[in-house]
């Protein structure tokens, strides 16, 4: 019985032993394959109570933002970019703030490329890494600008581009040079205050202008059609984070009318302004929020 004991004990201590060396592979696995989320500057919606002359303006770019840590290319949420190796071959060593960028209006196509785990080379052969700011060099945003034109001047990167900088004194021109920009197929614009050091917060030191706002919001139902939509989705019903709920009826293509998107599913619409109630008035779809 005594023997019995003694390797029944030597079983379970063997049996413990092997557990927590599994234990210990699957922490260390999770942990090779995820990153911290990278703390980014977050911008506020543009209000005219500022010193438009301080700030820079550039182009928002429709695409992904993507943090470039001198090593690999990240999403705010801290899940990798599986981009070619030749991609980011010659990008510094040093952290990047940036979006990826495949063109005005092709945000669908762009978001598709980046997701894949295995990467289409001659999809990424298109896309571009729009670069606005260095996150872990010192000083304001115009000294960090400067080291960054000489950064990316001395890299021999086609992938690599600095996102111009301009500065407007009147509002009048600034909306001028929006409309124009947006005419094009621009979303909108981003004004970057000078003097603001890297702060990973959202704050005025960054602004978003554009001629409509945008939220995001989560489906919560699916309302059938009428018409020439019979048997497809007529609108989307969705919550805020505040608890609104409304229902999405345009900017919806006929394939998401036949396949909408699912119950649970974040997704960002645009608008123009609130009703007395806090409803967003004309709501109108854009997209799926798609993360990693």
């Amino acid at each position: 019985m005594a023997a019995f004991q003694s390797v029944y004990s030597v079983y379970i201590n063997f049996s413990v032993l092997q557990l927590a060396l599994l234990l210990v592979f699957l922490s260390s696995s999770a942990q090779a394959e995820t990153n911290p989320k990278p703390q980014l500057m977050l911008a506020n919606t543009y209000h005219n109570n500022i010193k438009l002359e301080d700030y820079w303006v550039s182009e928002k770019f429709d695409g992904v933002r993507a943090y470039w840590d001198g090593e690999k290319l990240l999403s705010r949420q801290g899940n990798v970019y599986h981009a070619p190796p030749w991609f980011t071959a010659q990008f510094p060593a040093i952290p990047l703030d940036g979006e990826l960028w495949l063109g005005r209006q092709r945000f669908d196509e762009l978001s598709g490329a980046v997701r894949k785990d295995t990467p289409d080379e001659s999809e990424w052969r298109e896309i571009r890494f729009m670069v606005f700011d260095a996150p872990a060099a010192e000083g304001s945003f115009d000294q960090r600008f400067n080291k960054l034109e000489s950064i990316i001047s001395q890299s021999q990167s086609p992938y690599l581009v600095l996102v111009a900088q301009q500065k407007f004194r009147d509002e009048k021109t600034l909306m001028a040079h929006l409309i124009a920009l947006v005419a094009e197929g621009a979303e909108g614009l981003i004004l970057h205050l000078g003097s603001a050091p890297y702060r990973s917060q959202r704050s005025d030191d960054l602004l978003k202008l554009k001629l409509y706002q945008d939220a995001e919001a989560t489906v919560i139902g699916h309302i059938g059609g009428k018409g020439k939509y019979k048997g497809m989705l007529g609108s989307l019903l969705v919550e805020t984070d505040s608890g609104i709920k409304f229902k999405i009826g345009s900017g919806l293509s006929d394939a998401q009318r036949q396949s909408p998107p699912a119950i649970g599913t974040t997704i960002t619409y645009k608008y123009y302004g609130l009703t007395g109630s806090g409803t967003p008035r004309f709501a109108s779809f854009l997209r799926i929020r798609e993360e990693l």
